[in-house]
């Protein structure tokens, strides 16, 4: 609905339909409002302001018929009609009229009553049908219209307002406009020159603000550019808005300016016209759904340019991953304009995989960039990028090509291998590892099961890592044979060693045929472990390993060997005549536990000061010292031989009190056992039916109870009729049972008769 006065005339036309009048009036019209309803027949109403507030209502007779709802007040500068409510301001401040009711519900007086209120006039707006808010000079207040209770109502109105926000705001309010729970503040700016320090009028400004309940909070701020603003006053400027549209109309003297809510698709707009890509780029994500007008993959897009144009070749290929997704053209597109500018090594870490996987000749292309110019880097995307991606014999000859000129450069030898190894082409692929002595040898070897491969290449092996190369022949026997790597060892008799001596340590008698070999190789290269494995092997011969250390002057081995084939004297004599080492004497000695053996170290230290020393000192819970002591000459000086002496005796007293306190635990032990014994004796024995005479064999006990019987009962439980045991006469008397004292399993010597 429209609505234009001029004068007396006032003019209502429809915006939307054919409805229009036109009425002259014999005053002149300040403002106007109409029924929110004016379409229907039944509200066809509106009022105006100048001196008075006049209602016309249409009669049924179609004459306008008005009615004084205001007046002696000053001019009615502003007017507002909402639902029933019709607010107004005049000079004295709002005044809000319930048209139902026919009654006025408030009065809000205005603030500052110095501005003028011709030059600073009020801006009402409702915010809904029950909140109106008013702006006057620099005051904003919110009034909300509430039911009065019944029983409060007396005479008073039916409605009354509540303030329930009041704030001040920075510059002079020229109109106001509700946006969801904030408020659109159209307002004219005043500052102060710095040059001049004088006041001047600037542009005025659209705020967004969020009212408080004493204050509030400035969302936005824009300033207007609007013709003829330095000469304009605060009453030149209105605000009126479209409710249904969200449109907000700016009036000034020489301008119209339409204002609307900003949506996403414009905040996308002000960011990529500030070039703010990645913010928009985000914006747009966060609303997707709303935006109309962009679209992500176009921001994505010039964001990568943008970021191409300045240089920032990294971050733009890292945005790729974002932005191009699975989009196997765009990405073909972006590596394609990245060569152009040849930064294909950037883009390279951030190419897709697996899905979308691009054409070879994409991944072909910057693995060659990298072969012209970076070995380490070709090595790294060869190890990072799956083999199905590209060509790979195209690359492998690349490789070679570029080793025709560089043939020992590690890098490219080990990625060619690794090639080979996704090629399949596993000999090929060994054989340049062994050449590097690489880790992944082994790998390589068990993981595609390549021993049939590798037995003309033990040696290699077992010269690049020989523990990790035994491990694997050993614990892979059934694939190649101990007696194959002995035959593959056989010029390397250092490497047969280290082989046979694991084998060895894990089984004693696997390698049981080498054993004779081992003893030269323990011989020559591992004399440590020569004497632990003559003691461990049970094959080994011994004269031939006997003939080898005595060849070698090897004294501890064939002092065992001697010892073990029983020639112990000889044994015992190399101790002595070529180790001096009493004590390893003694402790030869000790384990022998032979005599004889003691009788020789005798005689040969008995001129030997140290030796007898050692003896004397080890020699007392073998031998008997006296012995040692009758043969040693007068007048010979022997070291430490007071405290030898000492040790003897203590070693002597020691032994008596062993033996003392053995006697007695063997006494006490003895006489437990004895009274147990006896105790044990005189206890009963049942003999009923079931018992038979251990001579005849028949029943202990006569068949016929009356008839007197006579029977012998021993100890260890076996039983005889008295007539079946040898007689008095019998030398010696029977007085043992016959068959334990056959058996030798113990006395039964006590008797216990029955008689009857």
């Amino acid at each position: 609905m429209g609505v234009c006065s001029e004068d007396g005339k006032v003019q209502v036309f429809g915006l939307y339909s054919g409805e229009e009048f036109h009425e002259t009036f014999d005053c002149p019209i300040k403002i106007i409002a109409v029924h929110p309803h004016f379409v229907r027949s039944s509200c066809k109403q509106f009022v105006t302001g100048g001196k008075k507030l006049l209602l016309f209502e249409r009669s049924w007779m179609s004459r306008w018929k008005s009615s004084v709802l205001h007046e002696g007040e000053g001019n009615i500068r502003s007017v507002k009609w909402r639902g029933h409510l019709i607010a107004w301001a005049n000079n004295m401040g709002v005044k809000i009229f319930d048209i139902t009711s026919k009654q006025r519900i408030t009065n809000v007086p205005r603030d500052d009553i110095s501005l003028r209120p011709d030059m600073y006039p009020c801006s009402l707006c409702w915010k809904d049908s029950v909140t109106l808010i008013i702006g006057w000079g620099t005051s904003v207040k919110i009034c909300s219209v509430k039911e009065r209770h019944a029983s409060e109502m007396r005479d008073l109105p039916s409605r009354y307002v509540e303030i329930v926000s009041q704030f001040e705001t920075e510059f002079y309010i020229s109109g106001l406009a509700p946006l969801c729970d904030q408020l659109v503040v159209l307002s004219y700016v005043k500052e102060v020159s710095e040059k001049t320090e004088r006041e001047y009028c600037a542009r005025p400004r659209l705020d967004i603000i969020q009212p408080l309940s004493e204050t509030c909070e400035e969302i936005s701020s824009d300033a207007l550019t609007v013709r003829g603003f330095q000469e304009n006053e605060c009453r030149d400027y209105h605000l009126e808005y479209s409710e249904g549209e969200s449109l907000f109309y700016i009036v000034s003297p020489r301008d119209v300016v339409v204002a609307k809510e900003r949506d996403q698709d414009d905040h996308i707009d002000w960011l990529l016209e500030k070039k703010k890509y990645e913010e928009a780029l985000m914006a747009a994500e966060i609303s997707q759904k709303n935006i109309k007008r962009h679209k992500i993959l176009d921001i994505g897009l010039a964001y990568i340019n943008h970021l191409v144009e300045k240089g920032e070749y990294d971050i733009a290929a890292r945005k790729c991953q974002k932005i191009l997704g699975k989009n196997a053209a765009l990405w073909e597109y972006e590596v394609y304009k990245f060569k152009e500018i040849g930064q294909l090594k950037a883009i390279s870490p951030y190419l897709p995989r697996g899905d979308p996987v691009l054409k070879p000749l994409i991944y072909e292309m910057i693995l060659h960039e990298f072969l012209e110019s970076d070995y380490e880097g070709f090595a790294t995307l060869i190890r990072e990028w799956p083999g199905d991606l590209y060509n790979n014999s195209v690359i492998v000859q690349a490789v070679r090509d570029h080793l025709k000129r560089d043939s020992q450069n590690r890098t490219l030898l080990k990625t060619l291998a690794e090639l080979y190894t996704y090629d399949k082409n596993y000999g090929n692929a060994l054989e340049i590892y062994l050449t590097l002595r690489h880790k992944d040898v082994f790998q390589l070897i068990h993981k595609h099961n390549l021993f049939s491969s590798i037995k003309d290449k033990i040696v290699l092996l077992m010269d690049f890592d020989s523990e990790k190369a035994v491990d694997m022949l050993l614990d892979n026997e059934d694939k190649i044979s101990i007696k194959k790597v002995v035959e593959e060892l056989e010029d390397r008799p250092e490497l047969q060693h280290v082989y046979l001596h694991k084998l060895f340590k894990r089984d004693h008698h696997k390698g049981q045929r080498y054993h004779e070999k081992q003893i030269s190789l323990y011989a020559e290269y591992d004399r440590p472990n020569l004497l632990p494995f003559l003691r461990d092997s049970t094959h080994c011969p011994l004269e031939k390993a006997l003939e080898i250390c005595q060849q070698r002057n090897f004294v501890e081995e064939t002092v065992y060997l001697l010892s073990r084939m029983g020639n112990s004297r000889s044994a015992l004599k190399m101790i002595m005549e070529e180790l001096h080492d009493v004590d390893k004497a003694i402790e030869f000695a000790k384990e022998q536990d032979d005599g004889e053996l003691w009788e020789d170290l005798i005689l040969y230290s008995i001129d030997k000061p140290p030796f007898i020393t050692g003896l004397l000192n080890n020699i007392g819970t073998h031998v008997d010292p006296i012995l040692l002591i009758h043969r040693i000459k007068e007048g010979m000086e022997i070291p430490n031989l007071r405290d030898s002496l000492v040790k003897i005796l203590q070693d002597y007293n020691l032994q008596i009190l062993l033996r003392e306190g053995c006697k007695k635990i063997l006494v006490a032990d003895s006489l437990s056992l004895l009274k147990k014994m006896h105790r044990t004796q005189m206890k009963g024995v049942l003999v009923d039916e079931e018992n038979i005479c251990e001579s005849c064999l028949s029943p202990i006990l006569p068949s016929d109870a009356a008839k007197p019987f006579s029977v012998l009962v021993f100890h260890c439980r076996h039983m005889f009729h008295k007539e079946c045991l040898p007689g008095p006469s019998t030398n010696p008397p029977a007085q043992f049972c016959g068959i334990c004292s056959a058996k030798h399993r113990g006395p039964g010597s006590a008797i216990l008769e029955m008689k009857k």
